[in-house]
């Protein structure tokens, strides 16, 4: 099989890159040239953003079979690569995500439920939701039943560069007590970006076509499980300290944001970790046991030469230790300092 990454070097194109690889898959892949490619793979240099920026695409021979998207800014970069690839590739993945239906998406959604409003020729700052629906919306006009939607929500494992799961494996690896957000036994939805890889691989190689959520079934692992993997694998110690999350709330924490994958029960928690993916688990996605996601990120994080990757478009996540040490001062019912 013959392969074309757009992008390649960074979190999901580069376990998509790997897998393929590891397959004896002929891999190329298209960026700017800011990180290399994992060895083996065929570098070609543009800017899907910049006039002219797509040119290397039309000179290798022969095409692709496959070709792979993650990108997540305007719809407009995704419309030109495929348009200029519907005769030279046959089939197009695209990493798009369940921000695209309307929100609030109910718990139990499948991939018939409404979507947010968006154009494929968008090329200014649209949100994150629109961008992606328009990215979805150029590839179906170029490739028709030939594209495949991969509706992805949250992603973990190594090579983050979200911080999510980083955040939390270096939290608890400074060992103390740390502040957990519960109930305990929350359940989550989340995909390993390798099992989302070898997912999509397979799918495009089988043509598959259309849109698949692309994540864990709800409960594949709890915010309890999350955390005492992350204790268990860096060794540390640290002692969780659950915390319901009316007090959490009340001292001004953003779920998700302050505190990384949690949410609490309610209307954020079903958007983001019960939607249905039963047509995805029909076509053969398996997830790893989160204590493997967790053990191989960290061991990635103690690989790295200085502070772990983070994307320039994405806010920082994770709880000041300050504002955590009050919250946890309050709950303990310790005077504060």
């Amino acid at each position: 099989m013959r392969l074309l990454v757009l992008g390649g070097t960074e979190f999901v194109g580069r376990a998509v890159v790997e897998e393929a690889l590891a397959r004896g898959w002929e891999v190329t892949v298209l960026n700017r040239g800011r990180h290399a490619p994992p060895p083996g793979a065929t570098a070609l240099r543009g800017d899907r953003t910049a006039d002219g920026g797509l040119v290397a695409l039309k000179e290798p021979a022969g095409g692709w079979d496959v070709v792979v998207d993650t990108w997540s800014g305007a719809p407009a970069a995704v419309r030109d690569a495929a348009a200029l690839l519907a005769r030279r590739a046959g089939h197009y993945a695209y990493v798009s995500s369940r921000s695209v239906y309307a929100y609030p998406p109910p718990a139990g959604l499948d991939e018939a439920g409404p979507l947010v409003d968006a154009s494929p020729d968008d090329d200014g700052a649209a949100d994150y939701a629109r961008a992606k629906r328009g990215g979805e919306m150029a590839v179906e006009a170029a490739f028709g039943d030939r594209g495949l939607l991969v509706r992805a929500g949250l992603i973990l494992g190594p090579y983050e560069n979200i911080g999510r799961l980083p955040w939390w494996l270096l939290r608890v690896a400074r060992g103390g007590e740390a502040l957990a957000p519960g109930p305990r036994d929350l359940p989550l939805q989340y995909v390993d970006a390798r099992d989302l890889a070898v997912w999509t691989l397979d799918a495009a190689g089988r043509g598959l076509g259309g849109p698949y959520n692309l994540v864990s079934p709800p409960g594949h692992a709890t915010m309890g499980e999350l955390l005492e993997s992350c204790v268990r694998v860096t060794g540390s110690g640290a002692e969780l300290r659950w915390t319901d999350p009316e007090p959490i709330l009340a001292a001004g924490v953003r779920p998700w944001t302050d505190l990384p994958v949690w949410t609490p029960p309610g209307e954020l928690h079903d958007a983001m970790h019960a939607g249905d993916v039963s047509r995805a688990v029909a076509a053969g996605l398996r997830c790893r046991p989160v204590e493997r996601t967790a053990a191989d990120t960290w061991a990635w994080l103690c690989g790295l030469d200085g502070e772990p990757p983070l994307r320039p478009d994405r806010p920082r996540v994770g709880l000041a230790p300050a504002k955590e040490a009050e919250i946890l001062r309050r709950v303990a019912g310790r005077p504060l300092e």
